[in-house]
C-alpha cells in the first residue's frame, strides 16, 4: 500500500499574516517612485533635525554676515560663479548680506517642517475626533458638527490668516502660524472620518461589542478607530505638502516668520529682486520647497492606494 504525504499539514509560522505596517512598507519600497519619495522625505526630516549640526559643519551660522563674499562695487552681488558657490559657501551666499545659503536653507527646512507637522497634528486630532463623534452618535451631534464643518470650509481662510498674522505683532510667529493653519484645516479630514464611521457603526463586531455592554468610548477607541486608521494615515500624509505650501505662501507674503528666522517662503520672496542677476538665490530655496512638496505628495498618494484602496480609486 502506497502512503501519500499529507499535503494539508501545518505550514508553520510562515503562514501567519504579515503585519499591515510591514506590508505597507514593503509595497512602498517595491515601487521605484514611492521608494524615491520615501528616501527624500527621510532626508528632509534628517536635515531639519540636524540643522544646527549641519550649519556648524558648513562653518556658518544662518545669521552671520560675510562681507568678503560679496562685491560692494557690484551692488553687493556674490563674488564668484553660481551665486558665490565655493568650498567655504557650499550653496553660495545671499546678495547684499553675504549670509550662507546652505545654513539658511537647512534652518528653513526645520521651520517649514516643524510648522507643517505641528499643524497637521492639530488637524488630524481635531478632525478625527469631530468626524468620529459625528458619524457614531448621529442626530443632533452630527448636525451641529456638520454645520460647523461647512462654516469653517466656507470661510475665506487665507484672508483670515493674513489678517491675523498681520495684526498679531508680538506673538511667537511659529506658534501662531501653527495654530491658525490648524484651525482651518480640520474639516476635510473630519468629513472623511465621518463617512468611514457611518459605514462602520452598524457592523457586526460593533453591534456585538454594544450588546456585550461596552460603552461608547470603548467602542470608538477599540472597534471603530483602528478600522479607520488606514484612511487617516493616508490623508495625514497628503495634508503635509499643503501645510508646507501654506507656510511658504504666508512667509512669501511677509506675514509669516520674521528675520532673522529663515524660511523657504521668506527666502523666495527676498530672492525675487535678484532672480535675473543671481538666479541661484532663487533656485536654492525653490528647489528645496519643490522637492519637499513633491516627495510628500507622491508618498501620500502611494500610502492612500495601499491603506485605503477604495478612496484611492475613482
Amino acid at each position: 500500500m502506497t502512503i501519500t504525504p499529507n499535503t494539508t499539514a501545518r505550514t508553520g509560522p510562515s503562514a501567519l499574516p504579515e503585519h499591515p505596517l510591514r506590508a505597507a512598507l514593503r509595497k512602498l519600497w517595491g515601487d521605484r517612485g514611492s521608494r524615491a519619495a520615501l528616501i527624500a522625505v527621510a532626508l528632509l526630516v534628517l536635515v531639519a533635525l540636524t540643522a544646527p549640526l549641519l550649519s556648524r559643519l558648513g562653518g556658518w551660522s544662518p545669521t552671520a554676515f560675510d562681507s568678503s563674499a560679496i562685491d560692494p562695487y557690484l551692488g553687493g552681488m556674490p563674488r564668484g560663479p553660481l551665486g558665490g558657490v565655493s568650498a567655504e559657501h557650499w550653496l553660495g551666499v545671499e546678495p547684499a548680506t553675504g549670509r550662507d545659503l546652505f545654513a539658511r536653507v537647512v534652518h528653513g527646512a526645520r521651520v517649514s517642517l516643524l510648522i507643517a507637522f505641528a499643524a497637521t497634528a492639530i488637524v488630524v486630532v481635531a478632525g478625527t475626533a469631530a468626524g468620529i463623534a459625528a458619524g457614531y452618535f448621529g442626530g443632533r451631534v452630527d448636525t451641529v458638527l456638520s454645520r460647523l464643518m461647512d462654516l469653517t470650509m466656507s470661510f475665506p481662510s487665507l484672508i483670515f490668516m493674513i489678517a491675523v498674522m498681520s495684526v498679531a505683532q508680538d506673538v511667537n510667529r511659529v506658534v501662531l502660524m501653527t495654530a491658525v493653519i490648524g484651525v482651518f484645516g480640520w474639516p476635510g479630514i473630519a468629513r472623511v472620518v465621518r463617512g468611514e464611521t457611518l459605514s462602520l457603526r452598524h457592523r457586526e463586531y460593533v453591534e456585538a461589542a454594544r450588546v456585550a455592554g461596552s460603552g461608547s468610548w470603548r467602542i470608538l477607541t477599540r472597534e471603530i478607530l483602528p478600522n479607520i486608521s488606514g484612511p487617516v494615515i493616508a490623508y495625514t500624509t497628503l495634508l503635509i505638502p499643503g501645510m508646507i505650501s501654506t507656510e511658504a505662501a504666508l512667509s512669501f507674503l511677509g506675514v509669516g516668520v520674521r528675520p532673522p528666522t529663515s524660511s523657504w517662503g521668506q527666502m523666495i520672496a527676498e530672492a525675487v529682486t535678484y532672480y535675473e542677476t543671481d538666479p541661484m538665490y532663487f533656485l536654492v530655496p525653490s528647489t528645496f520647497l519643490f522637492v519637499a512638496v513633491l516627495a510628500f505628495t507622491v508618498l501620500g498618494d502611494a500610502l492612500r492606494d495601499i491603506l485605503d484602496p477604495r478612496g484611492g480609486r475613482s
